[in-house]
């Protein structure tokens, strides 16, 4: 899809992203803005991350042919309520969130079967939070998740996998409940981990941490409205989550109070051979693009 006027609604880190992503291979492509504060849209103008800011939802989406919904996950269904009326019949609408169940069926709800909405999650972004971080590169070879379901029109589906390719994306495809699932503990559980990691920490004990600390705990340094949202939203499978989490500290306190030396290396070495094959199939992935 090569949109010729592109709506961002929420100009931060992921939305100002996608403008700049967006000018940098569409030449004939209006882009409008729309943020609550004033301060916000203005930033979004001067760093070019959009052509025209909007001082309403409705004024923000008139006329576009793709609506990417940038707000936080809390947000989205207020957002969807006010996109309702106003959307032009056959606009596409998607999204950047990190939760999906939520938005679909909201989606499915308020924008009924004659709009074409398709969830998106680009796994892409930054613990830095505002439009004037935003990056042209940021999607660049990185992976976006898109959750159909049986409402979604196929073409607008194809349309949007080809937007985020446009951008520089890889896509997939997987359900909403698949999705949320899998991204409590490949994303939302590894941040409540780097913030338990941080909040554990005796003040003394923060003056000595180094580069190991910073690089596990960088995450920690998100957004807390953002992320609370996140968590909430997707409390039954961040329950698992921890559930499985907590079973296999166990076991490891069990083999420190045991002093099993063997138990603990072959757990240490097991979890070094998956994260290294992991690096080895992304830098395979990054190579064939």
């Amino acid at each position: 899809m090569r949109p010729t006027h592109l709506s961002i609604l929420g100009v931060g880190l992921l939305g100002g992203s996608i403008g700049l992503a967006a000018k940098s291979v569409l030449t004939n492509c209006k882009i409008t803005g729309y943020a609550h504060r004033m301060q916000t849209r203005n930033l979004a103008l001067q760093v070019g991350a959009i052509d025209q800011a909007a001082s309403s939802i409705p004024e923000a989406i008139d006329g576009a042919d793709l609506v990417i919904l940038c707000t936080p996950v809390g947000l989205f269904e207020s957002f969807l309520s006010e996109i309702a009326p106003a959307l032009a019949k056959g606009t596409i609408v998607t999204d950047v969130g990190s939760t999906k169940r939520s938005i679909v069926r909201a989606a499915n709800r308020l924008l009924g079967r004659k709009h074409r909405f398709v969830g998106s999650h680009p796994m892409a972004g930054s613990e830095k939070r505002g439009v004037e971080f935003a990056r042209a590169d940021l999607f660049r070879n990185a992976l976006c998740l898109l959750t159909p379901d049986k409402r979604t029109d196929a073409g607008a589906l194809a349309e949007v996998a080809a937007f985020w390719k446009l951008l520089g994306m890889r896509t997939t495809q997987l359900s909403p409940d698949k999705h949320d699932r899998i991204l409590a503990t490949i994303s939302h559980l590894p941040h409540l981990a780097a913030a338990v990691l941080v909040a554990m920490q005796d003040p003394a004990a923060m003056n000595l941490a180094g580069k190991g600390f910073l690089d596990t705990t960088r995450i920690a340094s998100g957004d807390g409205a953002l992320w609370r949202d996140i968590l909430l939203d997707n409390r039954d499978s961040m329950l698992a989550g921890i559930g499985k989490m907590e079973k296999l500290l166990k076991q490891a306190r069990g083999w420190l109070k045991n002093g099993d030396g063997e138990a603990i290396r072959a757990f240490l070495d097991e979890a070094a051979q998956r994260r290294d094959q992991l690096l080895k199939a992304k830098l395979r992935e990054i190579n064939q693009d």
